[in-house]
């Protein structure tokens, strides 16, 4: 385990060397959308037009040598723009499956939220079963298959709310904020140009993220972590049993049990990027407003004393003991 762990660090860190030939700072980004790749999750990047969020998927993609798609959402998009379609031949009497972008390994949907709630959906078999349906027949998708959204802060004009049942199926939702001032300089001086690099040098394959894979189901995790994780999802449910009730009319519903799920996926993933082999509670918060944030519904009330998810998990995070005793 220790040694497997040792070569796989070793190549982590080649992909984050590779992804700094083009995107300058977002380690941090960089780390949790690798933690998410290893866990077989999706993502969900929100933050404001122009801050790389998608030569940041395209890096990645670069970096691992995948077959990577971009999606444009638009307000005219249809289902069959991201799935395909059947195409009758007359010629033949036959109908010709012609499939659409998200037949690849990483998937960018960008601006996710510009279009419609149908086509929003159509992801949902995608993301959830890694296959498709047209017409009568079902495809598989490629493996490892990954959907990464981005989308606009919801209050830009031409955006729409993504329903609860897909955003849900994103592991994380990560917010992208601006850089530094220092960043923005290094930015400024690498990307000013008429013809900027923006290619990254491929430095590890998707065979070697299936292995990973295997190294992320085999992290030790103690039954204390797990009651740990129990109690932060049941705190967003039932605050009081966190011995915060006041918090109680902030939340319309808490996270659901796939939240339970992705949190210890999570955990166990970035126990992984740290080169370590069990978890530890640290681990558990490190990824707990990246798993939890979009899966609380807040109230109006929480809106109007200008209260979000995040602030909520603070208070629950502090309150909920690590150990039972």
């Amino acid at each position: 385990m220790k040694e497997k762990l040792a070569e796989m660090s070793t190549k982590l860190n080649s992909i984050r060397e590779s992804i700094s030939e083009v995107i300058i700072g977002q380690q941090d980004l960089v780390d949790k959308l690798l933690t998410a790749l290893l866990c077989n999750g999706h993502v969900l990047l929100e933050g404001v037009p122009g801050i790389a969020k998608t030569m940041m998927v395209n890096s990645l993609a670069g970096a691992l040598n995948a077959q990577f798609s971009r999606i444009q959402f638009t307000p005219d998009l249809l289902p069959g723009d991201l799935i395909g379609t059947q195409i009758y031949r007359q010629e033949t009497g036959e109908f010709e499956t012609r499939t659409g972008p998200i037949f690849a390994n990483m998937v960018l949907a960008d601006e996710i939220n510009r279009s419609p709630a149908k086509v929003q959906s159509a992801l949902l078999e995608a993301m959830q079963e890694h296959q498709v349906t047209l017409g009568h027949d079902t495809h598989k998708l490629p493996e490892p298959f990954m959907v990464l959204a981005t989308q606009n802060p919801i209050e830009q004009e031409g955006t729409y709310a993504l329903p609860e049942a897909q955003v849900d199926r994103f592991m994380f939702k990560l917010i992208v904020d601006y850089p530094t001032m220092d960043e923005e300089h290094a930015i400024l001086k690498r990307m000013a140009k008429t013809a900027p690099k923006t290619a990254v040098s491929p430095v590890a394959t998707l065979d070697d993220i299936l292995e990973m894979r295997t190294l992320v189901d085999a992290m030790y995790l103690d039954e204390k972590i797990e009651r740990y994780i129990l109690r932060l999802v049941a705190a967003t449910r039932d605050p009081a049993s966190c011995g915060l009730p006041e918090l109680k009319p902030y939340i319309r519903f808490g996270a659901s049990p796939r939240a339970t799920i992705y949190l210890t996926l999570a955990a166990r993933g970035h126990a992984l990027i740290r080169g370590e082999t069990f978890v530890v509670p640290d681990d558990v918060k490190a990824v707990l407003h990246d798993v939890v944030r979009h899966r609380i519904a807040i109230s109006y009330r929480a809106e109007a004393e200008g209260l979000n998810s995040d602030a909520l998990l603070d208070r629950i995070v502090n309150s909920v003991p690590i150990d039972e005793g």
